[in-house]
């Protein structure tokens, strides 16, 4: 028997006041699998996004995540790293007190971390491989650090779903690409499904298991090895469009292996 994908949307609509601004959405999400939605700013990714959490209503159509309605889903089971992860400059928190916080769902705020919470921590560190920094202060960090002790601190939770919006925002090339490498790991050892949106299609179509190209609505959906049309990518990020595309002879993609 086929397993249900962890995100089913069926002609989805969403409005603002009177102005639609998704429309005749088809999206599906399996486990194991990274799902990433690009397209052009304003074009409806993180209104997606925000149906998906249940933050947003919807006028028309369907979404399940995990089986229910997104407002019934349990919050434990969906890991977020929004578009912009801050921490106060002048905290002093280490990174592994950032990770532990992923924790307090699920063992309450007023309990003490136990032995196995430690353990999941110190877990997911070495999966973004960040347990060596683990008593540094995370203001320290490279943004692409920082992103990396985010996504462990999502991770903690032990969620069945990743959510990411724009994660490899500020990140140079080299950065973004092991970023991605780290998501692969992520997808192969916790049977996650990943889903994030992003406005680059040239990096992360490397990585990722399908791309839809979502401008108000799903111009394409296939497996990220497969040509996109030339007429769907001006639809969706219009005539002035360049993208690019890694191979072997890639010198960030290799400097991204040997790092």
């Amino acid at each position: 028997m086929k397993e249900k994908p962890y995100i089913l949307i069926e002609d989805l609509e969403v409005r603002y006041k009177n102005k639609v601004v998704l429309e005749n959405i088809f999206l599906e999400v399996n486990k194991r699998e990274i799902v990433s939605i690009v397209g052009p700013n304003g074009g409806g990714k993180t209104t997606l996004l925000k149906v998906i959490l249940g933050l947003k209503d919807y006028t028309k159509g369907k979404v399940e995540i995990l089986g229910k309605p997104p407002k019934e889903v349990d919050k434990k089971q969906i890991g977020y790293l929004p578009q912009k992860e801050q921490t106060a400059k002048n905290f002093p928190i280490s990174v592994f007190e950032t990770v532990m916080m992923g924790r307090y769902p699920k063992l309450g705020f007023f309990k003490k971390p136990s032995e196995k919470d430690r353990e999941i921590v110190l877990e997911c560190l070495k999966i973004v491989k960040m347990e060596h920094l683990k008593d540094e202060n995370i203001n320290k960090l490279s943004g692409g650090q920082r992103q990396r002790v985010f996504i462990a601190r999502a991770l903690a939770m032990e969620p069945k779903i990743l959510i990411l919006d724009e994660p490899s925002t500020g990140l140079d090339i080299v950065a973004q690409e092991d970023f991605y490498k780290t998501l692969v790991n992520i997808r192969d050892t916790k049977n996650m499904a990943i889903l994030m949106v992003s406005h680059d299609i040239g990096v992360v179509s490397t990585f990722v298991d399908k791309i839809a190209c979502l401008n108000k609505t799903i111009h394409y959906h296939g497996k990220s090895g497969n040509p996109i049309p030339e007429d769907v990518l001006k639809k969706v990020f219009g005539t002035n469009i360049q993208i690019l595309v890694h191979d072997q002879h890639c010198k960030g993609c290799q400097r991204g292996e040997d790092d």
